[in-house]
């Protein structure tokens, strides 16, 4: 009971993780669209779709190696510039399609790139931590070779993959996905009860199933969305 009370103010606090000062990138105009979609906006796309599709089933350091560089060539927006929100966790063609994105966005990104490449969700966790040199929440992916092995970090402060004995600069807070929450430490994590609790998991869910049907429409929405937008979707599709 008091780890579950203790967990749910961590919660709180770290809900509102991720602080930048970083300016988004601004898109340029298309003039040529197929169902609204500007042709640099569906090579986007097709590249990251591609890379899914080369390293499915592959060895899990080209998995883990090919989706941490993909993800960290978008650029570092709050979520109060990009998306108008204090929090937002946005799904890997919202971050994709606007080239931007926070910490979490990242760090989701990744883990649904490397779930699409056939790496098995219980291989991987997101994890709250706190980054000690920014002083400020953080997260991360947790790559874990085998059930209570010490994981591989996957982040965008340090791009380097890197054991988490290796990052004295990250305090492990809290993981989850889709089968759990732990609570963790240096060197413990305590299951604590299913992720059903915390909501922007569960909206992004939601917003995921969307997407499924009628990923088209979606993708052309998103080019208007967040903070480098420059015109309406008056091109996208109903």
């Amino acid at each position: 009971m008091l780890i579950r009370y203790f967990f749910l103010l961590v919660l709180g606090f770290l809900l509102s993780a991720c602080g930048s000062t970083s300016k988004p990138k601004l898109s340029s105009p298309a003039a040529t669209f197929e169902d609204g979609i500007k042709p640099e906006t569906a090579a986007r796309v097709q590249s990251w779709k591609k890379l899914i599709a080369e390293n499915r089933n592959q060895p899990a350091h080209r998995q883990l190696a090919a989706a941490n560089d993909f993800i960290n060539q978008f650029a570092f927006v709050d979520d109060r510039l990009h998306w108008q929100q204090a929090d937002y966790w946005a799904t890997p063609l919202q971050t994709i399609v606007t080239q931007a994105g926070d910490c979490e966005d990242f760090a989701l990104a990744k883990y649904y790139t490397l779930t699409r490449m056939g790496m098995p969700v219980e291989q991987l966790r997101l994890t709250y931590v706190k980054a000690l040199t920014l002083n400020q929440a953080h997260m991360v992916v947790s790559y874990y070779a085998q059930k209570n092995a010490m994981p591989l970090v996957l982040d965008n402060l340090d791009r380097r993959i890197l054991p988490a004995t290796s990052r004295q600069d990250l305090l492990p807070v809290y993981s989850f996905n889709e089968t759990g929450l732990w609570l963790d430490k240096a060197n413990t994590s305590d299951y604590i009860d299913d992720s059903s609790r915390i909501s922007l998991w569960q909206q992004l869910q939601t917003r995921l199933r969307q997407e499924q049907g009628n990923e088209s429409a979606y993708v052309c929405q998103y080019q208007y969305r967040g903070g480098n937008a420059l015109a309406g979707p008056e091109q996208c599709p109903d």
